[in-house]
């Protein structure tokens, strides 16, 4: 879905649970999907801003063994769909699936995706145009925009 090749734009980076969708707890079936009060609306007009809209969230369900992958992928898929219907959409969904923690072996570790380090969001702007100077995070908890230089 990207498009604007080469042309930077500002992003809108958006936590999932607690932001977008009430935080039921490992929220991951499409009939739990509860949006926050005006969320959809707010994509909607992000959109029409000309931001890019992503979201980025921490799964950690999938290394708890809770729940796999496709789960939270067609949980995504079916919040693109409600908000389709209602004229917005997101641009790009990026979620951890680690936690060191888990207990799915392969998953239990310590990464840099995992908020609040960036690297879902050092991903999106490898991905995207992005103009992080005229961008920002809405998130439940802290996680670090512009990421730091990495050293060499």
């Amino acid at each position: 879905m990207r498009s604007d090749h080469g042309k930077r734009r500002a992003a809108a980076f958006l936590d999932r649970d607690g932001v977008l969708n009430v935080d039921h707890g490992y929220t991951h079936k499409p009939e739990h999907l509860d949006w926050i009060d005006g969320a959809p609306a707010a994509v909607r007009l992000l959109n029409e801003a000309g931001y890019y809209v992503f979201v980025i969230t921490n799964q950690s369900g999938v290394a708890r063994g809770y729940y796999k992958e496709t789960a939270v992928q067609q949980f995504h898929a079916h919040m693109q769909d409600a908000l389709r219907a209602q004229g917005a959409h997101i641009d790009a969904f990026y979620y951890c699936p680690h936690h060191p923690d888990g207990t799915v072996k392969e998953l239990a570790v310590r990464c840099r995706c995992r908020k609040p380090e960036p690297g879902m969001l050092e991903q999106a702007a490898r991905e995207w145009p992005i103009d992080p100077g005229r961008s920002f995070l809405i998130a439940t908890r802290t996680t670090t925009w512009p990421p730091p230089p990495r050293s060499k």
